[in-house]
Protein backbone atom coordinates (compact mmCIF):
# COMPACT_ATOMS: atom_id res chain seq x y z
CA UNK A 1 0.00 0.00 0.00
CA UNK A 2 1.42 3.29 -1.14
CA UNK A 3 1.08 6.39 1.30
CA UNK A 4 -1.07 8.17 -1.04
CA UNK A 5 -3.78 5.05 -0.46
CA UNK A 6 -2.87 5.37 3.27
CA UNK A 7 -4.28 8.63 3.31
CA UNK A 8 -7.22 8.12 0.81
CA UNK A 9 -11.05 8.00 2.47
CA UNK A 10 -12.51 4.95 2.94
CA UNK A 11 -15.94 4.13 1.52
CA UNK A 12 -17.74 5.10 5.34
CA UNK A 13 -15.96 8.47 5.21
CA UNK A 14 -16.78 9.19 1.54
CA UNK A 15 -20.71 8.39 1.88
CA UNK A 16 -20.57 10.12 5.07
CA UNK A 17 -19.14 13.19 3.04
CA UNK A 18 -21.51 12.75 0.69
CA UNK A 19 -24.81 13.23 3.00
CA UNK A 20 -23.24 15.62 4.43
CA UNK A 21 -22.75 17.61 1.48
CA UNK A 22 -26.41 16.72 0.22
CA UNK A 23 -27.98 17.47 3.60
CA UNK A 24 -25.84 20.90 3.16
CA UNK A 25 -27.65 21.47 0.02
CA UNK A 26 -31.04 20.66 1.10
CA UNK A 27 -30.71 23.18 3.99
CA UNK A 28 -28.82 25.98 1.74
CA UNK A 29 -32.20 25.28 -0.72
CA UNK A 30 -34.50 26.02 2.35
CA UNK A 31 -32.57 29.28 3.18
CA UNK A 32 -32.70 30.26 0.03
CA UNK A 33 -36.38 30.08 -0.16
CA UNK A 34 -37.87 30.36 3.13
CA UNK A 35 -35.40 32.75 4.99
CA UNK A 36 -32.30 31.83 7.02
CA UNK A 37 -34.28 32.60 9.96
CA UNK A 38 -37.23 30.98 9.30
CA UNK A 39 -35.77 27.58 8.33
CA UNK A 40 -35.56 25.34 11.71
CA UNK A 41 -33.47 22.46 12.04
CA UNK A 42 -36.66 20.18 12.06
CA UNK A 43 -37.32 21.90 8.50
CA UNK A 44 -34.02 20.67 7.12
CA UNK A 45 -34.44 17.46 8.90
CA UNK A 46 -37.61 16.98 7.20
CA UNK A 47 -36.53 17.99 4.01
CA UNK A 48 -33.42 15.56 4.16
CA UNK A 49 -35.17 12.70 6.02
CA UNK A 50 -33.37 12.40 8.61
CA UNK A 51 -33.45 12.39 12.48
CA UNK A 52 -32.45 15.72 14.63
CA UNK A 53 -29.93 13.19 15.91
CA UNK A 54 -28.62 12.21 12.30
CA UNK A 55 -28.28 16.37 11.44
CA UNK A 56 -26.16 17.07 14.73
CA UNK A 57 -23.80 13.94 13.82
CA UNK A 58 -22.88 16.18 10.45
CA UNK A 59 -23.56 19.80 11.99
CA UNK A 60 -23.38 20.68 15.87
CA UNK A 61 -25.52 23.88 14.67
CA UNK A 62 -27.82 25.31 11.34
CA UNK A 63 -24.95 28.32 11.20
CA UNK A 64 -22.30 25.13 10.59
CA UNK A 65 -24.55 24.31 7.65
CA UNK A 66 -24.31 27.22 5.94
CA UNK A 67 -20.29 27.48 6.74
CA UNK A 68 -19.84 24.18 5.33
CA UNK A 69 -19.50 26.02 1.86
CA UNK A 70 -16.13 27.85 3.13
CA UNK A 71 -15.02 25.09 4.47
CA UNK A 72 -14.73 23.31 1.27
CA UNK A 73 -13.81 26.44 -0.32
CA UNK A 74 -10.55 26.63 2.36
CA UNK A 75 -9.62 23.32 1.59
CA UNK A 76 -9.81 23.81 -2.10
CA UNK A 77 -7.88 27.39 -1.88
CA UNK A 78 -4.75 25.49 0.27
CA UNK A 79 -4.54 22.43 -2.29
CA UNK A 80 -4.37 25.20 -5.69
CA UNK A 81 -2.03 27.71 -3.46
CA UNK A 82 0.68 25.08 -2.78
CA UNK A 83 0.14 24.07 -6.65
CA UNK A 84 1.61 27.96 -7.00
CA UNK A 85 5.08 28.15 -8.27
CA UNK A 86 7.50 29.16 -5.28
CA UNK A 87 9.54 32.14 -6.96
CA UNK A 88 5.78 33.81 -7.06
CA UNK A 89 4.82 36.39 -4.62
CA UNK A 90 2.24 35.36 -1.73
CA UNK A 91 0.03 37.94 -2.72
CA UNK A 92 -0.01 36.91 -6.58
CA UNK A 93 0.06 33.43 -5.05
CA UNK A 94 -2.95 33.65 -3.75
CA UNK A 95 -4.79 36.10 -5.98
CA UNK A 96 -4.41 33.05 -8.37
CA UNK A 97 -5.11 30.47 -6.09
CA UNK A 98 -8.24 31.83 -5.25
CA UNK A 99 -9.33 31.30 -9.29
CA UNK A 100 -11.13 28.09 -8.36
CA UNK A 101 -13.33 29.59 -5.71
CA UNK A 102 -14.35 32.36 -8.35
CA UNK A 103 -14.89 29.86 -10.61
CA UNK A 104 -17.01 28.15 -8.42
CA UNK A 105 -19.28 31.57 -8.39
CA UNK A 106 -19.25 31.97 -12.34
CA UNK A 107 -20.79 28.32 -12.51
CA UNK A 108 -23.58 28.59 -10.17
CA UNK A 109 -23.51 32.70 -10.49
CA UNK A 110 -27.83 32.94 -10.01
CA UNK A 111 -27.60 30.45 -6.61
CA UNK A 112 -24.42 31.81 -5.72
CA UNK A 113 -25.12 35.47 -5.91
CA UNK A 114 -28.19 34.58 -3.54
CA UNK A 115 -26.63 32.89 -1.21
CA UNK A 116 -23.69 35.91 -0.97
CA UNK A 117 -26.97 38.34 -0.45
CA UNK A 118 -27.84 36.69 2.55
CA UNK A 119 -24.90 36.20 4.29
CA UNK A 120 -24.71 39.62 4.03
CA UNK A 121 -28.21 40.75 5.04
CA UNK A 122 -28.46 37.95 7.77
CA UNK A 123 -27.75 39.08 11.56
CA UNK A 124 -27.07 35.86 12.38
CA UNK A 125 -24.69 34.76 10.03
CA UNK A 126 -22.66 37.96 10.68
CA UNK A 127 -20.14 36.14 12.84
CA UNK A 128 -19.42 33.82 10.67
CA UNK A 129 -17.03 36.39 8.47
CA UNK A 130 -14.40 36.59 11.80
CA UNK A 131 -14.61 32.41 11.63
CA UNK A 132 -13.91 32.96 8.06
CA UNK A 133 -10.60 34.82 9.02
CA UNK A 134 -9.88 31.95 11.49
CA UNK A 135 -10.33 29.13 9.15
CA UNK A 136 -8.02 30.52 6.35
CA UNK A 137 -5.68 31.60 9.15
CA UNK A 138 -5.23 28.16 10.65
CA UNK A 139 -5.19 26.53 6.64
CA UNK A 140 -3.41 28.94 4.85
CA UNK A 141 -1.02 30.85 6.70
CA UNK A 142 1.69 28.47 7.28
CA UNK A 143 1.51 27.96 3.42
CA UNK A 144 2.37 31.23 3.10
CA UNK A 145 4.70 31.63 6.01
CA UNK A 146 6.77 29.25 3.95
CA UNK A 147 6.58 31.57 1.24
CA UNK A 148 7.69 34.24 3.50
CA UNK A 149 10.47 31.83 4.78
CA UNK A 150 9.31 32.13 8.12
CA UNK A 151 8.47 29.50 10.57
CA UNK A 152 4.75 29.10 10.45
CA UNK A 153 4.90 28.00 14.13
CA UNK A 154 6.14 32.26 14.66
CA UNK A 155 2.68 34.30 15.99
CA UNK A 156 5.10 37.12 15.84
CA UNK A 157 4.93 37.58 12.40
CA UNK A 158 1.99 39.20 11.23
CA UNK A 159 2.70 39.09 7.06
CA UNK A 160 0.65 35.46 6.70
CA UNK A 161 -2.23 37.15 9.11
CA UNK A 162 -1.99 40.70 6.73
CA UNK A 163 -2.04 38.95 4.20
CA UNK A 164 -5.18 36.59 4.61
CA UNK A 165 -7.24 39.46 6.20
CA UNK A 166 -6.26 41.61 2.92
CA UNK A 167 -7.08 39.14 0.22
CA UNK A 168 -10.57 38.07 2.53
CA UNK A 169 -11.63 42.12 2.02
CA UNK A 170 -10.62 42.23 -1.19
CA UNK A 171 -13.13 39.03 -2.34
CA UNK A 172 -15.24 40.96 0.06
CA UNK A 173 -15.26 43.75 -1.69
CA UNK A 174 -15.48 42.23 -5.08
CA UNK A 175 -18.58 39.93 -3.80
CA UNK A 176 -20.59 43.23 -2.77
CA UNK A 177 -19.96 45.06 -5.99
CA UNK A 178 -21.17 41.87 -7.64
CA UNK A 179 -24.40 41.61 -5.49
CA UNK A 180 -25.23 45.24 -5.99
CA UNK A 181 -24.78 44.75 -10.14
CA UNK A 182 -27.17 41.70 -9.41
CA UNK A 183 -24.37 39.52 -10.59
CA UNK A 184 -23.92 40.84 -13.90
CA UNK A 185 -20.34 41.65 -13.80
CA UNK A 186 -17.69 38.69 -13.71
CA UNK A 187 -16.40 38.18 -9.91
CA UNK A 188 -12.73 37.42 -11.37
CA UNK A 189 -12.49 40.97 -13.02
CA UNK A 190 -14.04 42.74 -9.58
CA UNK A 191 -11.46 40.75 -7.38
CA UNK A 192 -8.33 41.75 -9.68
CA UNK A 193 -9.67 45.32 -9.50
CA UNK A 194 -9.94 45.31 -5.74
CA UNK A 195 -6.31 43.01 -5.27
CA UNK A 196 -4.56 45.29 -7.83
CA UNK A 197 -5.84 48.26 -5.71
CA UNK A 198 -4.10 47.31 -2.81
CA UNK A 199 -1.25 46.91 -5.19
CA UNK A 200 0.85 43.99 -5.94
CA UNK A 201 4.12 45.13 -6.09
CA UNK A 202 3.88 46.33 -2.63
CA UNK A 203 6.96 45.48 -0.67
CA UNK A 204 7.60 41.91 0.80
CA UNK A 205 4.35 41.15 -1.03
Amino acid sequence: MTGRDEHRPGARELARRAMRAQVAEMALDLFLDNGYEQTTIDDICAAAGISRSTFFRYFPSKEDVFASETSAAVDELLVALRQRPDDETPWAALRHAMGPLVAHYATQSERAHRLAALARTTPALATLHQEKQVRFLGSIGPELARRFGTDPRDPADPRPRALIASALGCLEAAVAAWIAGNGTQELGRLLDRAMDAIGPDRPGS
